[in-house]
């Protein structure tokens, strides 16, 4: 029976598997059920006891040799011969272009902006407790922030919520280092709103801080006007308008000068010219002492933006929900963008 599996094993090796056709009669004619390893195995029972240990390990290798080729050959594929003017099965037309995300795009410029002035990017965790979010920033326990209406809570436990703001970040650097720090926190934020052409429950904003001995309300205002012209251009106007918020004191509401060339100019800024886009302040000083910083020696502003605000005003786009569709014909548009 040697003699017999040495030429089987010869028959294996010579076999042509060129195509997918042939692998397939292969493995059916040899490893099938009424295949050739079937028969071999029923004539193994009649093989005499001496002989059984050398004809068995001959089965063996012949098996083994049978299934490494079929291996082998599926592996490889057929070997097709395409014609000159290419692979006639693959899909007319180029392969699709990604794109930039306008809100990524918008995300990137702002922070190179900064990152220029000599802020650097930190970021935080989106689940907060309340002292960073609120007491932390000297939000009083009957602020209307506070409701429910307001605030997506984690489960049960009123003091786990999902951040309303990335100021919680400018807490947590506060804790973690000494002053001077100048800092640039970008980050997503959740509200529990209404979802409309103006509003989300999900948005992304950028807020800055900058403590440092001696900080002034003008060096809050240089810098914003030092933005503004890098963003929207050279000739960009802003002015400042009295605001309140519980961790700044003054604060403010900077707007840039849009313009009323035209219609849309008109409508999207009410007829003013003028078009909000941050607000700001000088960081009060029951913050930093809250965080372990003497107010006595220490100074500092802190400012934050919307993106999807900014990046409306820049592509005139008029619906916020766009930017959460995922839609093609609306993504595509930016093509272009870095």
């Amino acid at each position: 029976m040697i003699d017999q599996l040495n030429a089987l094993r010869a028959e294996v090796d010579a076999a042509e598997l060129a195509t997918p056709e042939a692998i397939e009669a292969f493995r059916v004619a040899w490893l099938g059920r009424k295949g050739q390893m079937k028969d071999l195995l029923a004539q193994f029972k009649d093989v005499p006891g001496p002989e059984k240990r050398e004809v068995g390990q001959a089965l063996n290798a012949l098996k083994t040799r049978i299934e490494e080729r079929v291996a082998a050959a599926s592996a490889a594929g057929p070997s097709v011969e395409l014609p000159a003017w290419g692979d006639a099965t693959r899909p007319a037309g180029g392969i699709p272009v990604g794109t930039h995300h306008p809100l990524a795009v918008v995300r990137r410029e702002i922070v190179g902006i900064f990152e220029r002035l000599g802020f650097a990017v930190s970021e935080g965790p989106e689940i907060e407790d309340d002292w960073h979010v609120f007491s932390g920033l000297n939000f009083p326990p009957e602020h209307p922030a506070r409701d429910m209406q307001d605030t997506f809570f984690v489960g049960r436990d009123p003091d786990w919520l999902l951040r309303t703001h990335t100021s919680s970040v400018q807490v947590r650097e506060m804790e973690a280092h000494e002053p001077p720090m100048r800092l640039i926190m970008p980050g997503r934020v959740f509200r529990n709103e209404a979802i409309s052409a103006r509003a989300h429950c999900m948005f992304h904003q950028i807020e800055g801080l900058y403590i440092d001995e001696g900080v002034s309300f003008a060096d809050l205002k240089q810098t914003l006007l030092q933005f503004a012209q890098a963003f929207f251009g050279p000739d960009t106007r802003i002015r400042l308008r009295p605001s309140y918020f519980p961790f700044t004191e003054p604060s403010a509401e900077v707007d840039v000068y849009w313009g009323l060339k035209t219609e849309v100019d008109k409508r999207i800024t009410k007829g003013t010219g003028w078009l909000e886009i941050l607000g700001c302040g000088m960081v009060d000083p029951a913050v930093l002492e809250a965080s372990g910083i003497d107010s006595t020696k220490y100074s500092g502003f802190a400012f934050g933006m919307g993106i999807e605000r900014i990046t409306m005003l820049r592509y005139q786009i008029g619906d916020l929900r766009a930017f959460f569709e995922n839609d093609l014909r609306f993504l595509e548009q930016f093509a272009g963008e870095a």
